[in-house]
């Protein structure tokens, strides 16, 4: 995905279109910012299987928030429907899936 770039006789608005899409194209396409906040997951103690909602490969989460002092880690292969975390302690946690 990236910024289209509109053909146009005015120059001027062609360089501009080039320089947005220059500066835009690298966030655009960053797979950080293309994720999904998953909210109020509730983990038990060992294996949970979240569906991770992205509908494509997933490359990484970060863990924004939990309630209770738990060591969550990924415990399977990422893959396109889910998200396999071990807890070691039952939590409520927030999850930036990416």
């Amino acid at each position: 995905m990236s910024l289209p770039i509109y053909q146009d006789p005015i120059r001027n608005l062609m360089l501009l279109q080039t320089n947005w899409a220059s500066q835009l194209n690298p966030v655009i396409t960053n797979s950080l910012v293309n994720g999904i906040l998953l909210q109020n997951i509730a983990l038990k103690t060992g294996a949970n299987v979240i569906n991770h909602l992205l509908s494509r490969q997933m490359r990484g989460w970060i863990l924004t928030d939990i309630d209770a002092a738990a060591t969550v880690y990924r415990s399977a292969p990422m893959n396109t429907q889910t998200l396999t975390l071990t807890a070691s302690a039952p939590a409520n946690v927030n999850l930036w899936v990416f």
